[in-house]
């Protein structure tokens, strides 16, 4: 059967509590949109028969804009402020419409309750089970929340903080602000549009991947061809596979019966190897990987050292970013632990920051030993580890596979000294020259 795409949220019961030598200090989240429309119209024509035009979008249809309400020649007030009420409704070709149609890759109901049961099992994990957050937020300095500049992360990050943090547990005072960049200053994913170089290398293994994987298709199209105009499945072609893939996974999240060749395990994890690979390939690189993620890792490093430099006088406990599915396949490739799966809607990596108090559950003969170690993460003092998390798995970093090189007999806690050379690795010096579309010398790698 084709995979449903299910929501990932938090798996409370069966959630790895730390050890208890070690004190959660501070947790990033990246977590991908909600369940939404197909990007483009396919599959619509007979005998596939999927919809053109999606129905799942009847709720927060209405809008309330702030506009100016001053006369010119006015004064300059806030409170002068007004409000605009209306409905969205879309509109199709011909100039009909339907109540609760769907803009394409628009966020859905299904997507927007998804994210909330997201936000939900927040709750329920760092609030309720771990005491790590406040019940009720009373300072917005405790929290941040980013979104990329699309609706559809936009309002799943809404839904996401609305199930973390409901009405009845946010002061009045405490409104948190949604970050934002502009497209330029995006990092939360392998940003091509503003990174000449990262494109051409992607449009490059793209290419690569058409040629390697292109015949491993072939024999499907005595099935599929049919579904799209007698045309061949190819990663290049019309449609592109990405695109069917979309389609179909999108439909059968919505439970949008698709042709039954699409319900074949065989069929669809076929397209999907061929599509992974055209996609993110690239990751497997040393300069792709600087280029796409080497800035959001770089952002993530440092808020972790301002953390770890002011202790509590820095509050931020909690960092949710909504984001993509080419951000969570980037950044698992990019740390060696990628699945070569398409990501789920609502999945997410987490990085967990905890701290252990020197010698604390260590032998007075072990800690002589650190002290005269000659190992680079030797510490007198407080350590520091991170745990990469994703879809409720421990992720173990070859990086940190070495003995000294995370929590004895815990492989999946990395020290942070460990963590953080990797990332400077993984850092541009600088981005805009790298960028430039030759590149430069030596700044990639494998």
């Amino acid at each position: 059967m084709a995979e449903k795409a299910t929501p990932q949220p938090h798996d409370i019961d069966n959630y790895p509590v730390a050890p208890k030598e070690l004190e959660l200090k501070q947790v990033h989240i990246y977590v991908r949109h909600g369940e939404r429309t197909p990007v483009g119209v396919r599959l619509t024509g007979q005998p596939a028969n999927l919809p053109q035009y999606w129905s799942f979008c009847k709720t927060a249809r209405r809008l309330q804009a702030s506009v100016s309400g001053l006369a010119q020649g006015e004064d300059t007030d806030e409170s002068a402020d007004d409000f605009l009420r209306a409905r969205k409704i879309v509109e199709r070709e011909d100039g009909h419409s339907v109540d609760g149609d769907c803009l394409l890759g628009e966020l859905t109901d299904v997507g927007r309750m998804s994210t909330y049961n997201y936000g939900k099992s927040l709750r329920q994990l760092y609030i309720e089970k771990l005491g790590f957050l406040p019940d009720t937020l009373h300072k917005s300095d405790e929290v941040y929340f980013r979104t990329t500049n699309i609706p559809r992360t936009t309002e799943s990050l809404q839904q996401i903080i609305h199930g973390l943090y409901p009405t009845s547990k946010c002061h009045v005072d405490a409104v948190p602000p949604l970050f934002v960049r502009n497209a330029k200053d995006e990092n939360l994913f392998g940003n091509a549009s503003s990174c000449k170089r990262l494109e051409i290398l992607l449009i490059g293994f793209a290419q690569a991947a058409a040629t390697a994987y292109n015949h491993t298709l072939e024999p499907l199209d005595k099935k599929l061809s049919k579904y799209i105009g007698g045309n061949p499945i190819r990663v290049d072609g019309k449609p592109r596979a990405s695109g069917i893939l979309d389609t179909v996974r999108a439909a059968v999240a919505h439970n949008i019966k698709v042709p039954p060749e699409f319900e074949e395990k065989g069929v669809i994890d076929v397209i999907e190897r061929a599509v992974v690979t055209e996609w993110f390939a690239g990751y497997k690189t040393e300069e792709v990987r600087r280029l796409g993620m080497g800035r959001l890792l770089q952002d993530l490093s440092e808020k972790m050292d301002h953390k770890v430099e002011h202790g509590e006088k820095d509050p931020l406990k909690i960092l949710v970013h909504s984001t993509h599915d080419t951000a969570l396949a980037g950044l698992t490739s990019t740390l060696d632990v990628f699945d070569e799966k398409w990501p789920p809607f609502t999945a997410s990596v987490t990085f967990e920051l905890f701290k252990k108090t020197a010698g604390s559950g260590q032998s007075g003969f072990l800690q002589t030993l650190l002290r005269l170690s000659t190992s680079p993460f030797r510490s007198s003092g407080p350590e520091y580890f991170v745990r990469m998390r994703y879809k409720n798995k421990d992720m173990h970093l070859p990086i940190c596979a070495d003995e000294g090189k995370h929590l004895e007999g815990k492989p999946e806690f990395c020290r942070l000294e460990v963590f953080r050379e990797r990332v400077k690795e993984l850092t541009p010096k600088d981005w805009e020259k790298e960028c430039e579309p030759a590149g430069i010398a030596g700044a990639g790698g494998k």
